[in-house]
């Protein structure tokens, strides 16, 4: 029996969750450190100490744990407003290295790493994605990471580095020549890490936007080393899978938001003798946005559901992100149409969530990567 009710203390936290987002997030929306590259971390700051006298900050990492259905239920909510993520301290890439920190790190790298992100004190860093190779294909990776008595020195070229200007806990993929890819543990003022620039990027709702970074013979100890030597694609896809998703349920917000603006003008905008959303064409357009959001919700749920199981769900990710992502730009594009001239302006958010959610498509993997995987994957499932 598949119940889909959600439980009174979750759906209780959903709305305290909405309510928050709705009245103290949203009016910073057009606020000036709303910036081309995103907010800036004084606007970031201002955010979080907002949620934190609310009581909802960092609500994924509570001592009690949250399960990914639950997740999926408030992180949908957090994602009513762009900003509400970035206030909650559960938005990219801070919520995916708080995850993987609390699976791998130890104890002590736990407290020098995790912790201060956890208080949103600080912010992370994932670096990963390189620009002649490593991305969507990790198994390009460049930026080695060579032995030299009791440390490591790191050299490569990093770039789409999202958050790296004032980021203190950096997570770095390099690879150990002879042992593989490796993860390493420093923080943002270690000599070496040298940030080229901020790209300009369409979208802007990552704080300090998104970084091209270089390191230069940085020079890191034994113990910065993240879990084990040569273990850093497996531990990138025991973060990458629910990562998919935690992006999937924050957009899924963003798109129900712009689909209640839609709704609202299609119910007050007249043309033609009536409110627009009488016209059969405008109707369609809302009644598909809403069949669609749904799939997407219950897709993200399916999904989560086998995380909470123990699977591994990449397969069940990888479909998730695909669909989820290609729908609800879908979804968003629909809403520009219904609003008129209006949605390609900044009057509403929609211009700003359509924007945003094109790049949500190539987020932790463009479509056609997952695809990929998907289908090598029944592939050998019909070997068998």
């Amino acid at each position: 029996m598949i119940d889909f009710e959600i439980p009174a203390d979750v759906a209780e936290l959903r709305d305290r969750v909405r309510k928050f987002v709705d009245t103290e997030i949203v009016p910073y929306e057009k606020d000036s450190r709303v910036t081309a590259h995103g907010p800036t971390d004084e606007l970031r700051r201002e955010l979080i100490a907002k949620a934190k006298a609310a009581g909802l900050l960092s609500v994924q990492q509570r001592p009690e744990g949250m399960s990914h259905l639950e997740q999926a239920v408030i992180f949908e909510a957090a994602g009513w407003s762009t900003l509400g993520p970035v206030a909650m301290n559960c938005a990219a890439p801070d919520e995916g290295n708080m995850f993987l920190l609390s699976k791998v790190a130890d104890a002590d790298q736990a407290a020098e790493y995790l912790d201060p992100v956890v208080a949103g004190t600080t912010r992370s860093v994932f670096a990963m994605t390189e620009p002649d190779g490593a991305g969507s294909d990790p198994s390009q990776l460049s930026t080695t990471a060579v032995r030299d008595g009791g440390t490591f020195v790191i050299n490569g070229r990093k770039w789409l580095i999202t958050g790296a200007v004032g980021a203190d806990t950096w997570i770095i993929m390099a690879d150990v020549p002879g042992e593989g890819a490796t993860l390493f543990l420093c923080h943002g003022d270690t000599p070496g890490i040298v940030i080229e620039r901020v790209m300009n990027t369409m979208d802007r709702n990552y704080v300090e936007g998104h970084c091209v970074v270089r390191f230069e013979d940085l020079t890191l100890p034994e113990s910065s080393v993240l879990g084990s030597v040569g273990q850093a694609f497996r531990y990138a896809q025991l973060r990458l899978a629910p990562a998919r998703l935690t992006h999937c349920m924050r957009w899924l917000g963003a798109a129900s938001r712009a689909q209640s603006i839609a709704i609202e003008h299609a119910k007050t905008r007249t043309s033609f003798g009536k409110p627009i959303g009488r016209h059969q064409g405008v109707g369609f357009l809302l009644a598909e946005n809403e069949i669609a959001l749904q799939q997407c919700r219950l897709m993200i749920w399916w999904a989560c559901w086998h995380l909470d199981k123990g699977a591994k769900a990449r397969h069940e990710s990888s479909m998730v992100k695909a669909m989820v992502s290609e729908e609800l730009f879908k979804v968003a594009d629909r809403c520009v149409q219904v609003l008129g001239g209006i949605g390609i302006s900044d009057e509403t958010p929609v211009a700003a969530i359509f924007t945003d959610m094109r790049a949500f498509r190539l987020y932790d993997g463009p479509t056609e990567v997952h695809k990929y995987a998907i289908s090598r994957q029944l592939l050998r499932d019909a070997a068998e």
